[in-house]
C-alpha cells in the first residue's frame, strides 16, 4: 500500500539519495537530478504542495515527484505552466506503478491549485499514458534541441494550452539559458 503525501523538510536527505539512486543507471541522464531538486526547493519556482513523496506501509520513501513553475513566452505574452522534473522511484520499487501514482496525484493537486498545464522532457512510451502529447502539437518549443517525441505537455483543464504557443522558459536553477 502506497501513500502519497507532501514532502517535508525531514525527508530531504532520503529524497536526495533516492533521486541519485533512481537515475544512477539511466542512459539519458546527466546524473545531476538530485542537485537540481535541492536548487529548485530554494527557488521562487518551488511549490511545496507539488513536491510529493510516495511512502510504503513501513514509512519507507519509495518515490518522489517535483512540479515547479515555468513560463511559456511569446513576444510580450507570458503564460504560466508547470515543469515536471524529475519523477524518481527507488530502483527496487520501479515498475510497480508508483511513478504513475505520483504523476496522477501531482496532476490532481496542480489542477486544484489552479494550474492549467504541465510540460516535461521524457520518454515517449511512458508519459502519453497520462495524457501527455508532443509540445509541437500545441506550438510550444524548447530553448534547446531535443527529439520532438520527448518534449511533451498535458492540459490539466480543457483547452489549458489553447493559444499558448511560444518558447518554454525554465527557472534559472535548471541552468538553461
Amino acid at each position: 500500500m502506497i501513500t502519497i503525501r507532501e514532502e517535508e523538510e525531514k525527508d530531504y536527505e532520503k529524497v536526495f539519495i533516492l533521486i541519485e539512486e533512481a537515475f544512477r543507471d539511466m542512459e539519458y541522464s546527466d546524473h545531476q537530478e538530485h542537485f537540481l531538486v535541492e536548487k529548485l526547493r530554494k527557488s521562487e519556482a518551488f511549490i511545496p504542495e507539488l513536491s510529493l513523496v510516495a511512502e510504503d506501509e513501513n514509512s519507507i520513501i519509495t518515490g518522489h515527484i517535483l512540479f515547479t513553475k515555468l513560463t511559456i513566452e511569446n513576444g510580450s505574452e507570458t503564460f504560466e505552466s508547470l515543469a515536471l522534473a524529475p519523477v524518481s522511484v527507488k530502483p527496487e520499487f520501479q515498475n510497480q506503478g508508483i511513478g504513475g501514482q505520483l504523476i496522477r496525484e501531482g496532476h490532481r493537486i496542480a489542477q486544484k491549485l489552479g494550474y492549467h498545464s504541465v510540460i516535461l522532457i521524457g520518454h515517449e512510451d511512458y508519459y502519453p499514458r497520462f495524457g501527455y502529447e508532443k509540445t509541437s502539437n500545441f506550438g510550444i518549443l524548447f530553448p534547446f534541441e531535443i527529439p520532438e517525441v520527448n518534449g511533451m505537455a498535458v492540459e490539466l483543464v480543457k483547452d489549458g494550452l489553447k493559444n499558448r504557443k511560444g518558447m518554454v522558459k525554465y527557472p534559472r536553477e535548471f541552468g538553461i539559458d
